[in-house]
């Protein structure tokens, strides 16, 4: 079936959701796992219900990376794919994926991105400012926030009567639209 690719979130997982059953209906690679830094998180519950093997780590096992590289490793995970996933990767892990982990962030960066800048900080931000557009940034990940070389971007029009939910819900709309796309580019590439 190709490549294993693994999702690491932090919340409601509908990213992850949409990952999943993009690559189940495609069949070009599997989600063979998903990881999460918060043990409330809601993606554990998606994954489980979508038979995907989902794993919990808390704050000193993200620290030290050792155990959520090994899980990596032991699912056979060629390539990681952050969605809404609120923790930074640990060195180790980054270095064990270079060009095979990818992020998604909610506007054009290098706007509006960088530690603490996720979801509605993010429209609130892009509506203070008086942009003109917003939209999505797939990246590679790397040891700094919202840093890693630009892959591709989307855009939406910012409207005059927006507020950060409206703004969102047209910003997800590029997200499940777009990211398995690029990710399944990404990972038919791959060696």
């Amino acid at each position: 079936m190709g490549k294993n690719i693994a999702i690491l979130a932090s919340g409601n997982g509908t990213n992850a959701e949409n990952i999943i059953r993009y690559f189940r209906e495609k069949g070009t690679a599997r989600v063979a796992l998903v990881l999460t830094n918060r043990q409330a998180a809601y993606v554990l519950q998606r994954a489980r219900d979508l038979d995907v093997p989902a794993l919990y780590f808390n704050k000193g096992e993200w620290a030290d990376g050792r155990p959520v590289l090994q899980a990596l490793q032991a699912h056979g995970v060629d390539f990681v794919v952050l969605a809404g996933f609120l923790a930074r990767v640990p060195d180790n892990v980054l270095h064990a994926y270079p060009q095979r982990m990818v992020n998604i962030h909610p506007s054009l960066l290098p706007k509006f991105g960088g530690k603490g800048m996720y979801g509605d900080r993010v429209h609130q931000a892009v509506l203070a400012a008086g942009e003109a557009e917003s939209g999505i940034t797939i990246h590679y990940t790397n040891e700094q926030y919202d840093e890693g070389a630009i892959i591709r971007q989307y855009t939406c029009p910012v409207l005059p009567d927006d507020t950060p939910d409206t703004l969102a819900a047209r910003v997800h709309t590029l997200e499940y639209a777009h990211y398995p796309e690029v990710i399944e580019a990404l990972v038919q590439a791959l060696p």
